[in-house]
């Protein structure tokens, strides 16, 4: 991506906080901003807004897939600087600094908006296309490795509801998933094959609905005993039903069918198992059929930046509360 040098000077000054209602950033507070955006820059102590200009254009040219998708980095930036938490006198809930940075965005063909979890996000203009930053097939910098490490471990340790509660639902939503609803396990007998439904409204307004099954570990087609392990028959009826089955959705008040079906496995699903599952079910559920294993979890959970669940926290970062205590 290639901006013109007056946009790159304002956005600078904005990061820097040169800019009115935005949080001024000495040196420290610089380097300190970009490390939180996951980039290694440490400012050398020249020029604030000039060394931050340059670094904004080393970020601009970094590998992206369209022109209506920017790299990652930007992204981030753009999210730190419009984040609520450093908001100033006379703008509270900031709307002016959003207006100021949308300012500069708009000459580029951008637009920055807060969400409804009052997150900042990116959209293209001329084609209103809201930029994701979901690319689980990217090189991970190291802070997202070793974020990636500690998901692992969590993982290996939560239970099935743990795994849809603390990572499933957090990531689907988003994704840009909605009306995202877990069946629970409390009562089994509601599920018809579903741990979780939702639905996702495409760019034509018209809505897919999908509903997911999920296993904590290992799915195969190998024995039922192996431990860790699920048997892909034992949710082959699962499936079958899921498919089968209407949902009501309370939104629009009516029953609907489950268009796609996901099959999500904490642990790996092997080949094996896809293509017994694919054999089984007829070709038009097959179709309906994909599958999302640990890997993919993973990898998609780090690249959306997603907060780690509590238990996944390593024990460094978590507080004593007797630690403070004189005896």
């Amino acid at each position: 991506m290639k901006w013109k040098n007056r946009n790159i000077r304002e956005l600078a000054k904005i990061v820097c906080g040169d800019a009115e209602y935005f949080r001024y950033r000495s040196s420290s507070y610089i380097t300190e901003f970009f490390q939180d955006c996951d980039l290694d820059y440490v400012h050398d102590g020249s020029t604030r807004w000039s060394w931050v200009a340059s670094r904004l254009e080393e970020v601009l040219d970094l590998p992206h897939s369209t022109p209506s998708v920017p790299p990652d980095a930007f992204i981030r930036i753009i999210r730190s600087a419009l984040d609520k938490g450093d908001a100033q006198d006379g703008d509270p809930d900031r709307n002016k600094a959003l207006a100021a940075l949308n300012t500069v965005l708009a000459r580029e063909g951008w637009e920055a908006f807060y969400d409804e979890h009052g997150i900042g996000q990116l959209r293209h203009s001329a084609t209103n296309t809201i930029v994701q930053m979901a690319n689980p097939h990217r090189p991970l910098s190291p802070a997202e490795v070793e974020r990636r490490e500690l998901l692992i471990m969590y993982l290996d340790k939560c239970s099935e509801d743990e795994l849809i509660e603390e990572v499933l639902l957090p990531l689907f939503r988003q994704l840009g998933f909605h009306r995202i609803t877990a069946a629970g396990h409390k009562d089994k007998a509601l599920e018809y094959g579903k741990d979780v439904w939702m639905k996702y409204t495409l760019p034509t307004l018209h809505v897919l609905y999908f509903g997911i099954q999920v296993k904590k570990g290992k799915l195969d087609s190998a024995g039922v005993g192996k431990a860790g392990s699920v048997n892909v028959a034992e949710i082959h009826n699962q499936v079958s039903m899921m498919l089968g089955h209407e949902i009501f959705d309370s939104e629009l008040n009516r029953r609907v069918l489950v268009d796609h079906a996901f099959i999500v496995a904490g642990g790996e699903i092997t080949k094996a198992a896809r293509n017994w599952l694919g054999n089984k079910l007829d070709a038009t559920k097959r179709s309906q059929i994909m599958f999302m294993d640990r890997n993919d979890i993973l990898d998609l959970f780090i690249v959306t930046n997603l907060p780690l669940p509590k238990n996944a926290m390593p024990l460094e970062s978590v507080i004593d509360p007797f630690e403070d205590i004189l005896f």
